[in-house]
C-alpha cells in the first residue's frame, strides 16, 4: 500500500450568481434539512453551527451517524468541518467550504482531504457526491 491509496485531497469550485450570505445559507441548509443522497432519498442532518458544534446523520430515538464537527464557522465566508464524514471506518478527514464575492455573485470552493484506509467505492463516488450537493447549494441560492 503507497501514500496515495491512503489520502484523499478533493478540490471543486462553483460560481453562484447570488450574494455571499445567501450561498453560504444555501449551503448550511444543503447541508442539513436540504440534503439528500445521490438517488434523491432524504438525509436527514443536524448541523451545530458554532465552533465544536457536530454534523451528524440524526436516525431518531438517539440513533445516527457521527460525520465530524464544525472546526471553523465565519459565515458567510469560510466553513470547516473535520471527522470522518460519511466513513465509518479508520480515517479522518476535514472539509472546507470557502466563499468568495465574485463580479457575478459567489465562488464557493470546496476542498475535502482525507487520510486512512479509505474504501475505494467511497473514493469512486466522493467526486460526484461532493458535485451533486454543490450544484444543490447553487440551485438554493439562485432560486
Amino acid at each position: 500500500m503507497d501514500w496515495n491509496d491512503l489520502t484523499l485531497d478533493l478540490l471543486q469550485e462553483i460560481e453562484i450568481k447570488a450574494p455571499t450570505n445567501v450561498v453560504f445559507e444555501s449551503l448550511v441548509k444543503r447541508l442539513t434539512g436540504k440534503s439528500v443522497t445521490k438517488d434523491e432519498h432524504a438525509l436527514p442532518m443536524v448541523l451545530e453551527a458554532w465552533p465544536g458544534g457536530r454534523w451528524f446523520r440524526d436516525l431518531g430515538d438517539g440513533k445516527g451517524h457521527l460525520w465530524g464537527f464544525v472546526q471553523v464557522i465565519k459565515p458567510p465566508t469560510l466553513l470547516e468541518i473535520h471527522g470522518p464524514m460519511f466513513m465509518s471506518y479508520a480515517a479522518a478527514g476535514h472539509i472546507q467550504f470557502r466563499l468568495a464575492e465574485t463580479d457575478e455573485g459567489t465562488k464557493l470552493t470546496m476542498r475535502h482531504r482525507v487520510l486512512g484506509m479509505i474504501d475505494p467505492e467511497h473514493r469512486k463516488g466522493v467526486h460526484t457526491g461532493w458535485e451533486q450537493m454543490l450544484q444543490g447549494v447553487k440551485g438554493l441560492a439562485e432560486q
